[in-house]
């Protein structure tokens, strides 16, 4: 059972790298941006390429994020110089990439067992390969938390915070609205990308269907972090987002020892982000509720 629940708190340390990426979008810019789907498979197969071609690791990674960034940046265009929904700009760029992302890796997936990754120089400290990947993870989470706590504290980072609180009043401040959306999109779809090449480095593939479901997962992640641990400053809810990344992996690794078929996974995920989703209506009914009690005494 150890072993299991280190796996999950492995995996979900790289994924919290993407759930920080879903909440710009999601808690910051107030879009919910389909394009993760595509970018994270786009991280993951940039990273395997280079990899696969002698390329270091950490540089690969590197390379993943600028790619991220350019996906992002066409959501960014499509939506406000095109006036495309955002949503619907982020399903065009999402359907985009999976025939980018084919050409990127040539084929349908790529093979990492006999190739240096990130991990390798840890593992060759002694480390196996689940504690490997919490040190990694737990090294990248760290520095993401401290760079994305001091950019958003900056003039550029509040107006990209203001703009997803109120366009209208950012706009009246002088701020350009479009810029800092398409640069919110660039960052968050540059992190998912990062996310995509750990991942794929730690399951030693890159795939062309690994991304389905993403948008779902790093919901999920964000709402149980916010649940379960609260939202009291910018810092905290940064935390918040890798503890429930973490979390929501301990959860799925539980579900499924106790026998849930993997099938299900999906539709249990979905089930909880709409649960999770639905708890501030179903508390106003218990406040009123409560108050109507209080009256009839």
């Amino acid at each position: 059972m150890l072993h299991i629940l280190m796996a999950a708190v492995s995996l979900g340390l790289l994924w919290a790298i993407i759930t920080m990426g879903v909440y710009i979008t999601y808690r910051i810019l107030s879009i919910a941006d389909l394009t993760v789907e595509g970018s994270i498979v786009t991280g993951a197969a940039i990273a395997a390429v280079l990899i696969t071609r002698g390329i270091n690791p950490y540089a690969a990674i590197g390379f993943a994020f600028v790619g991220g960034m350019g996906a992002g940046l066409i959501t960014g265009l499509l939506h406000t110089r095109l006036k495309i929904p955002a949503l619907l700009s982020g399903i065009l760029t999402m359907i985009a990439l999976y025939s980018i992302n084919l050409h990127i890796m040539g084929r349908a997936n790529i093979s990492l067992l006999k190739v240096d990754t990130a991990y390798t120089v840890f593992e060759n400290m002694g480390l196996n390969t689940t504690t490997s990947v919490i040190v990694v993870g737990i090294i990248f989470v760290s520095c993401l938390i401290g760079i994305l706590y001091w950019f958003f504290g900056t003039e550029i980072g509040s107006a990209i915070r203001a703009t997803g609180n109120n366009p209208q009043m950012a706009r009246a401040q002088g701020i350009n609205t479009d810029t800092t959306i398409i640069l919110g999109l660039m960052i968050s779809n540059g992190l998912v990308a990062t996310g995509g090449a750990l991942i794929a480095q730690s399951q030693r593939f890159a795939d062309i269907q690994m991304g389905i479901g993403s948008i779902v997962i790093g919901l999920a992640s964000v709402i149980i972090g916010e649940v379960l641990f609260g939202k009291r400053n910018f810092a905290s809810r940064l935390v918040s987002l890798v503890l429930g990344a973490i979390v929501y992996r301990i959860i799925i690794a539980i579900v499924l020892k106790l026998g849930m078929p993997a099938n299900d996974l999906k539709l249990f995920t979905a089930i909880t982000v709409a649960i999770a989703l639905s708890l501030p209506v179903f508390s106003s009914y218990l406040a009123t509720l409560k108050k109507s009690m209080k009256r009839n005494r």
